[in-house]
């Protein structure tokens, strides 16, 4: 039998970036065959959800309706806008996805919800509806809501290959974060549930294999309580069949199914009472809907002081809305590259999330960082005092974009312990590094600036820099805050008609 745990470190050890070769990818990509961002399960009854956006100030937690279950989606996973250069035309969505490719998809499960009838269905982003995908076995019963998860790894491995699995879990991190926001502006408080992805994947019909014969599976992920404290229920009569995305595809990974096979356990909550406390202030509704990946920053916009120590807040538990849905300990820290911040020395910067990692990082990383406190309210050590740019570039694929912005981060993650107690660790540390890049780019976007995520980058070079000379301690995802420039060439459209 497979160990899981040696599956999940060679995965990890083979799709890492290096200098002098990439991750097993495509060798050739043409942008005409892309997979079709939008599964439609065929056959299924849809209901159409309203379009309108609601007023800033939204009414707190009453039971749901269709209106205010159109509000959650709305500002967690819907499409925000569309842009358009000459024939070409992408939507953007409610949270960020790698290459904007999206594999992530949502499902509700309602029970009792005015204006919808009960059962399980898909959410269907394109025209925003929702697709009934089953019948809930048993009428009458109290009110419930709450959404599932599941990835399609193709939409990454498309254009990434093997390291696409990465890239899957970072999103299904942002995913989480929004769905912890948007829950906010109706009164809703999200709770991870403790269920590994093979339950989820039987509660949400993945794991019904003729229907998905011929056409692309969905590796489930997780499941979230949204409101009432009732039990899941159990479904009767299937409706419909997905869609196929992607007709003739060039390549194959099954090293993401190996992957995706050694992760599928159990997510570990902690007691209800030793979960960390958590900030209850909602992020505006607009700031949900206008937040963007930036393509580019304009290299020379100094940031506030004030504007980082927001920045560096949103970060630590209990900063951020975004973080109120994770009551893990903290186990992925920031690591700043800081190129123009007013009254802070460029320089690398570190600041640890708990003591442990403190404790930890202090012990792995290179024995001449000086560890100079650099913040009196918050855990910011200087490690070094130097301009960084090049460096940022040169770690981040030689992308422009880690150099150009006022500050890089590299997410140092707690790695070969909590793996090897539980190899679907290694999901749960992506998710919690995503969830770390969605309160950083809310953030920025609400104090005028703009985050996007980077996750081409050279790990064992960040290692390098770092130290790290074992998989203690491992980078799994960079990202960047600046202010964007934009693309004049672009036509930005609404949402929905």
């Amino acid at each position: 039998m497979t160990d899981p745990v040696a599956v999940v470190r060679a995965y990890h050890e083979r799709t890492k970036h290096r200098l002098d070769k990439y991750a097993d990818g495509p060798g050739s990509l043409d942008w005409d065959a892309q997979p079709d961002p939008f599964r439609r399960w065929d056959g299924a009854a849809k209901t159409a959800l309203p379009r309108d956006l609601p007023a800033e100030n939204l009414t707190a937690a009453a039971a749901p309706t269709l209106a205010s279950v159109s509000i959650l989606l709305r500002h967690a996973v819907a499409i925000t806008a569309w842009k358009q250069y000459g024939a070409a035309r992408w939507s953007l969505r409610a949270h960020p996805s790698s290459g904007n490719l999206h594999p992530t998809e949502t499902w509700l499960i309602a029970v009792g919800v005015d204006g919808l009838q009960d059962g399980l269905y898909h959410y269907q982003a394109a025209d925003h509806s929702l697709e009934l995908r089953a019948d809930h076995a048993v009428a009458g019963s109290a009110p419930g809501l709450w959404l599932g998860f599941s990835s399609i790894a193709w939409r990454e491995a498309w254009k990434y290959g093997e390291r696409a699995f990465r890239y899957c879990q970072l999103d299904m991190g942002h995913v989480i974060g929004a769905v912890a926001c948007s829950a906010a502006l109706v009164g809703w408080t999200p709770r991870l549930l403790p269920l590994d992805s093979v339950a989820v994947g039987s509660l949400l019909g993945l794991d019904r294999s003729e229907e998905f014969e011929g056409v692309e599976p969905e590796d489930a992920e997780v499941m979230l309580s949204l409101f009432g404290d009732v039990d899941l229920p159990r479904f009767a009569g299937w409706y419909g069949r997905p869609s196929l995305l992607d007709p003739r595809p060039m390549y194959q990974w099954p090293v993401i199914e190996e992957v995706a096979a050694a992760t599928r356990g159990r997510l570990d909550l902690p007691a209800p009472d030793e979960a960390l406390p958590t900030s209850q202030t909602p992020i505006a509704a607009s700031v949900l809907i206008q937040r963007r990946s930036a393509q580019a920053f304009d290299g020379q916009s100094i940031m506030p002081g004030s504007v980082f120590q927001k920045l560096l807040a949103a970060m630590l538990p209990g900063g951020s809305q975004a973080m109120a849905v994770w009551p893990l300990p903290a186990r992925v820290h920031p690591v700043l590259f800081v190129h123009r911040v007013d009254g802070v020395d460029p320089g690398l910067y570190v600041l640890p999330r708990s003591e442990a990692g403190l404790t930890g990082l202090g012990e792995v990383m290179r024995r001449e960082f000086a560890w100079t406190a650099a913040d009196e309210t918050l855990p910011l050590y200087r490690l070094i005092a130097a301009r960084a740019e090049r460096t940022a570039r040169t770690v981040s694929c030689h992308q422009d974009i880690a150099s150009q912005c006022a500050l890089a981060v590299m997410f140092v993650a707690e790695f070969a312990a909590p793996i090897a107690e539980n190899p679907a660790a290694w999901r749960h540390l992506h998710w919690e590094a995503g969830l770390l890049g969605h309160a950083l780019t809310l953030a920025a976007e609400a104090n005028g600036w703009r985050g996007t995520g980077i996750g081409c980058f050279f790990d064992d070079a960040d290692h390098e820099i770092l130290g790290l000379t074992d998989d203690r301690y491992q980078v799994i995802y960079h990202f960047a805050v600046g202010i964007p420039v934009d693309d004049a060439r672009l036509s930005t459209l609404p949402a929905y008609a």
